[in-house]
């Protein structure tokens, strides 16, 4: 039976864990320059509605590495474009390749392509959740603090889907979430409600001084994401004083980390001598998307790690 990963309930506490210990064991391989060829003579379609550095070279580098091959699908340069419904293309693609991974403006649109596609579907990206960075972004944190169970990390500013897949990942890592955005730009209750209901501790505050009180992860994103633009004005309005930047970051624990997942606008919601400074980890997370999603897609379509020494 197929398995698709659009959001990181789809996987379980022990399946993370498992994910994560294959993606370091694969940055380790890639970095001694050893083949790891797992997914030899495979195709991963990537259809692609929104930009993208990190998400496109990815997992187009990342199932290269595993011996497969990418395809690059613009939705303006396939039938999509001209009215095709979601669910024939589903069909059709599932029949030409092995998985495909959708970056799409509406959770909806990756719901149904996986829906009628009988291969394993990822969510590359969507209005409501981003698991592949969460994903990278727990492996990451597990290579710095080893177990992540007690944990604390503050969200700095729109509760957006970066932060709703981290709620959804309190419920599988036992870290505590705390959240700091305007009301108007909270997370969805529905996320809350759901991570809290699998014993996920989340708190949702106004205040990012509270939020990041003793927390040991910072992390944000840009306040204006793709779609966002025509409010742009409003948003930056709404978000000012959230901007994470050294005398917030000293509201912490002493030895707390920065994330960010990129693209940055420095000077709104983060400092350039945060994002540049020593407890800034930005750069080990954008690289982990790399690692991560290789373990991912062996996970999804090949035979797993054991061929592999």
């Amino acid at each position: 039976m197929k398995k698709d990963f659009l959001s990181l309930l789809d996987i379980d506490e022990h399946e993370l864990e498992s994910i994560v210990a294959d993606a370091v064991r694969l940055k380790r391989l890639k970095s001694a320059g050893t083949a790891h060829e797992l997914l030899r003579g495979k195709s991963l379609g990537m259809i692609f509605e929104k930009a993208s550095t990190r998400t496109r070279v990815s997992f187009e580098v990342g199932i290269s590495d595993l011996g497969g091959h990418a395809l690059f699908l613009n939705p303006q340069d396939m039938q999509l474009g001209r009215g095709e419904e979601i669910r024939d293309t589903a069909r059709v693609l599932a029949r030409y390749v092995d998985a495909v991974m959708i970056r799409a403006y509406s959770h909806a649109t990756i719901e149904e392509f996986a829906r009628y596609a009988n291969v394993p579907v990822v969510n590359g990206l969507s209005d409501r959740l981003h698991p592949c960075q969460v994903l990278a972004d727990i492996m990451t944190l597990s290579e710095r603090f080893g177990d992540l169970h007690g944990l604390k990390l503050a969200w700095v500013g729109d509760g957006n889907n970066v932060c709703n897949s981290w709620i959804l990942s309190s419920a599988l890592t036992g870290m505590e979430v705390a959240v700091a955005s305007p009301p108007r730009y909270q997370p969805e209750d529905e996320i809350v409600d759901r991570a809290r209901a699998m014993g996920g501790k989340v708190t949702i505050v106004a205040d990012p001084k509270e939020a990041v009180r003793d927390a040991d992860v910072l992390y944000t994103d840009i306040w204006v994401s793709m779609g966002d633009e025509q409010e742009r004005a409003e948003r930056l309005q709404a978000l000012k004083g959230y901007t994470i930047d050294s005398r917030l970051l000293a509201q912490a624990s002493p030895d707390a980390l920065v994330m960010h997942c990129l693209p940055a606008h420095r000077g709104e919601e983060i400092t350039d001598e945060v994002m540049e400074g020593p407890q800034s980890i930005v750069w080990d997370q954008a690289e982990n998307r790399l690692h991560a999603q290789k373990a991912l897609l062996v996970r999804l379509i090949g035979g797993g790690m054991t061929s592999v020494e």
